[in-house]
C-alpha cells in the first residue's frame, strides 16, 4: 500500500492540466505501473461542442512592485490561473485585482480556477492568490508577466482491462488531471491502480471483466466514451468513479441515477461489513463529476469518495492531507464488493418478449391468486410473482442479490426459481459453484 503514497508524492507537485508537459509526464509514469492502453484525440477533433484546449505550460510568471517580485506564479501549479493567456505589462492595483482570484473561505489558501480549461475559446490572464495577498496590495502600479509555451493540444486517456469469463465489464474511473492537488482526482487514481494490482495478483479468472479508466475530468470521459466503438461501449455494464479517497473524512457512496447497478449494491454491503465510517446518497446528492457523462451513454455510474472535505479546490489539498489508512480502507472496501459480486449468482435474459409461463413446456407461472375465492398468496408467493414479472424486463446482467432486494425475497429463493428458467434456456445463470468448476 506504500505504493499509493509514493504515487501521490511523485505526481501531486506536477501541473497536470489537461494538455501539458506535466500531464504527459503523468501518462508516462502511469504506463510504468500497469499495461495501460493509451487513446489520443487531436486538437482538431471537436466533439459535441467540446474543444480540446491547447497544450499549455507556464515558463515564467510573476507580479512585481517597485522593482521587487512580490508573487512568484511558478511556486505552485495553481498560482497561475489554469490556461491563463500570456500577458506582459504594467497595470494599476485596481486592474491587477480584477485578474486575481482568491478563496473567500481561507485567507492563506490558493484556489483552483479551472473554468478556462473547458472554455479555451474565452481566455483571460490571471493569478490565483491568497486572500491576504489580494487585500494587502498597496496603491500604485504593478509589473506583470505571464509567459507560456503553447501549441496544438492532444487529449490523452488511459485504460486497462482485466478480462474475465464474460465480456460484461465493470468500470472504475478516476481523474488523472487537476494541477498540484493530491486528493481531488489523484487519490482515486492511486486507489484504482492498487485495486487492479490486487485483482491481477489474485491469480483468479473473474466472471466479469474489469476496466480502469484514467482521464481528464469531464472532457476526457466524453471523448473516451464518444469515440469508442459502439460494441465495446455496450460491453460496459456499470461502474464506479473513484474520487477524493485519501482524506480522513468519511466515505461517501453516491448511487447511480436509477440505483440498479450490481456493484453499488455490493459496495453497500462491503461498507457495512468492513465497519467503515460512511454515508450513502442518491445520484448527485453531494457532488457531480464524471458520473453524469457515463450515465448519458447509458452506463450506470456510482461514485465512491470522501467528499466533502474542507480543503477541496485549494492548495491545502496536498500530500500532507493524505491518510494512508483512508486509501487502504477504500481498496479493501472495493475488493470486498468485487468478491461479493463474484461469489453471488448473476442472471442474463436469453429471450425476447414474454413467455407463456403456464404452458406445460415451461410450468413457471406463479399464480397471483384470486381474492374473491379466498386465494390470498403469502409473502413468498407474492415475491415470486414480482420476480416472474420482472425477468422479462431485464436488459442487462443482474445479480441475484439485487433481484432479491427488489422483490423482497432471499437470494436462495430467487436463485432456486431462476434455476428453473435456466433449465429451459430462458436465462443464463452464473453461480459461484459453476464458476469454481469452470476451466480457466
Amino acid at each position: 500500500m506504500h505504493k499509493m503514497m509514493t504515487l501521490l508524492k511523485d505526481l501531486t507537485p506536477l501541473n497536470r492540466v489537461i494538455c501539458s508537459s506535466d500531464y504527459d509526464k503523468t501518462i508516462h509514469y502511469m504506463k510504468g505501473l500497469l499495461p495501460f492502453r493509451e487513446l489520443t484525440y487531436p486538437a482538431d477533433n471537436a466533439y459535441n461542442g467540446w474543444v480540446i484546449p491547447p497544450s499549455w505550460d507556464v515558463t515564467r510568471a510573476h507580479i512585481a512592485y517597485q522593482g521587487e517580485t512580490i508573487y512568484d506564479g511558478c511556486h505552485h501549479p495553481m498560482a497561475v490561473m489554469a490556461l491563463s493567456a500570456p500577458f506582459e505589462g504594467r497595470v494599476s492595483r485596481e486592474e491587477l485585482r480584477r485578474h486575481l482570484h482568491y478563496d473567500h473561505r481561507y485567507p492563506e489558501a490558493i484556489p483552483f480556477h479551472f473554468r478556462q480549461l473547458f472554455r479555451s475559446y474565452e481566455r483571460d490572464w490571471g493569478f490565483c492568490v491568497p486572500r491576504n495577498f489580494h487585500d494587502s496590495l498597496e496603491e500604485g502600479e504593478y509589473d506583470v508577466l505571464i509567459e507560456t509555451r503553447e501549441g496544438p493540444g492532444t487529449l490523452r486517456v488511459l485504460d486497462y482491462t482485466l478480462e474475465g469469463r464474460s465480456s460484461n465489464t465493470i468500470v472504475f474511473g478516476a481523474n488523472l488531471d487537476h494541477p498540484g492537488v493530491a486528493n481531488d482526482g489523484l487519490a482515486g487514481v492511486a486507489v484504482g491502480v492498487a485495486l487492479f494490482e490486487k485483482l491481477r495478483q489474485s491469480g483468479k479468472q473473474y466472471n466479469f471483466s474489469y476496466r480502469l479508466v484514467l482521464a481528464p475530468g469531464i472532457i476526457g470521459n466524453e471523448y473516451y466514451l464518444g469515440h469508442l466503438d459502439a460494441s465495446e461501449r455496450e460491453r460496459m455494464l456499470e461502474g464506479v468513479m473513484l474520487e477524493m479517497l485519501g482524506s480522513s473524512t468519511e466515505l461517501n457512496l453516491q448511487f447511480s441515477r436509477q440505483q440498479q447497478a450490481n456493484i453499488e449494491q455490493t459496495l453497500v454491503h462491503a461498507l457495512e461489513s468492513k465497519g467503515a465510517r460512511h454515508r450513502t446518497g442518491e445520484f448527485a446528492s453531494a457532488l457531480i463529476n464524471d458520473e453524469y457523462i457515463w450515465e448519458a451513454y447509458g452506463i450506470p455510474m456510482a461514485s465512491l469518495s470522501r467528499f466533502p472535505y474542507p480543503e477541496y479546490h485549494t492548495d491545502l489539498d496536498n500530500v500532507e492531507l493524505m491518510d494512508h489508512r483512508a486509501l487502504e480502507e477504500a481498496v479493501d472496501v472495493l475488493m470486498e464488493a468485487i468478491d461479493e459480486l463474484e461469489s453471488g449468482a448473476v442472471v442474463s435474459k436469453r429471450f425476447v418478449g414474454n413467455i407463456c409461463l403456464s404452458n406445460p413446456r415451461y410450468d413457471l407461472y406463479i399464480d397471483p391468486g384470486q381474492v374473491a375465492f379466498g386465494d390470498i398468496p403469502d409473502a413468498e408467493r407474492r415475491g415470486l410473482r414480482k420476480l416472474m414479472e420482472l425477468i422479462p424486463t431485464l436488459d442487462r446482467p443482474t445479480s441475484v442479490a439485487l433481484l432479491a432486494k427488489r422483490v423482497g425475497l432471499s437470494a436462495d429463493s430467487v436463485e432456486d426459481y431462476l434455476e428453473k428458467w435456466a433449465a429451459h434456456g430462458l436465462v443464463e445463470l452464473i453461480t459461484s459453484r459453476e464458476s469454481a468448476m469452470s476451466p480457466c
